[in-house]
């Protein structure tokens, strides 16, 4: 069905909402010539607007999505998710979305409650129609820790970094085919086509990046991370991480523990050092430095480096990163 972009008067606008045909707050429809002929169609035709928290979820939205819906990030695929500013150009867009998609198991638990309180958008609040959490029926590792958030922890309910297994994209994926085809049920058919694509073409694209990990020498090969994003990552293509910078997420690290993981490094040979981009690399840098091991700043989403412009070269940017990072520490 076409999608029709042409502006329509303030009037028609105002006589819709005083006859009753719009409620308020509702967005006008876009009109061609003959607005009275083509009222149905235009109603019909508007695409959906999906918010979602970050670069990821709006990268396979759109895959599910296709031409019925615009989509829109909250959060950069360069910022740390765990913390962003609740600005209040954020807060608008969820106040217009149709559906929103959040990475749950409290990732955003410092920011996006506060947005949804204040957009005032029923469609979207947490059990309306048009509410994801994308984790529902992801296989959440780490869960049942002692710490808890009052001790820093920001990880409270199990690792919410779950994207970053691929086979988790298909889980994820199919909680947002859900969730369009309940807020536009006409189009379930055509969502449920889209998956489906997108199912194989993953799959696909899985088979071969866990051949190239193996080539590459990763199954079995230990590494340290700077934060716990990467247990979904290391399970997926075989890495044993054996310790972290931050001994608790989000907790920083004293200088004893360290001494400690650079003593741990040395002695159990770890050759790689995983950091994020939006963690300074001064201190991660120096440990890889003296244990003797490569520093590898990883991409952990969708637009978080030019190279990881979607869900599938994220994973590219990744292997490539790493392949990068591990030929320079072997070369003489």
């Amino acid at each position: 069905m076409p999608r029709h972009n042409r502006r329509i008067p303030q009037w028609v606008g105002a006589i819709a909402l005083a006859l009753g045909i719009l409620a308020p707050g509702a967005r006008i429809p876009m009109f061609q010539e003959d607005p009275v002929a083509q009222v149905g169609d235009a109603f019909a035709a508007q695409p959906l607007l999906v918010v979602t928290t970050t670069q990821d979820l709006a990268a396979i939205a759109r895959e599910i999505a296709g031409d019925r819906a615009r989509v829109e990030s909250l959060a950069k695929g360069y910022q740390d998710p765990h913390f962003v500013d609740a600005k209040p150009s954020l807060l608008v867009k969820i106040r217009k979305a149709d559906l929103f998609v959040e990475v749950g198991r409290d990732l955003e638990v410092g920011w996006v409650p506060g947005l949804l309180q204040g957009a005032r958008n029923p469609r979207v609040q947490s059990g309306g129609p048009g509410f994801v959490d994308a984790s529902n029926g992801v296989a959440i590792l780490e869960q049942g820790a002692k710490a808890g958030r009052e001790e820093g922890d920001v990880h409270p309910l199990g690792n919410p970094h779950h994207w970053l297994d691929p086979a988790n994209g298909l889980v994820i994926a199919a909680n947002i085919r859900d969730g369009l085809a309940r807020v536009a049920p006409g189009d379930r058919a055509y969502f449920e086509t889209r998956y489906a694509d997108f199912d194989r073409r993953l799959r696909e694209r899985m088979a071969g990046w866990k051949k190239e990990a193996e080539a590459m020498g990763l199954t079995g090969l230990k590494v340290v991370t700077y934060h716990r994003s990467w247990p979904y990552f290391a399970a997926a293509f075989g890495l044993r991480v054996v310790n972290y910078v931050e001994p608790r997420p989000g907790v920083p690290p004293a200088p004893r523990h360290i001494q400690d993981l650079t003593e741990q490094m040395k002695s159990e040979h770890v050759p790689l050092l995983i950091v994020e981009p939006y963690f300074d690399p001064k201190l991660p840098a120096r440990v890889a430095q003296n244990a003797g091991a490569a520093l590898v700043i990883l991409p952990p989403s969708v637009g978080a480096t030019p190279e990881a412009k979607d869900y599938f070269s994220l994973f590219d940017a990744q292997l490539a990163a790493i392949r990068k990072a591990l030929a320079g520490r072997r070369a003489p």
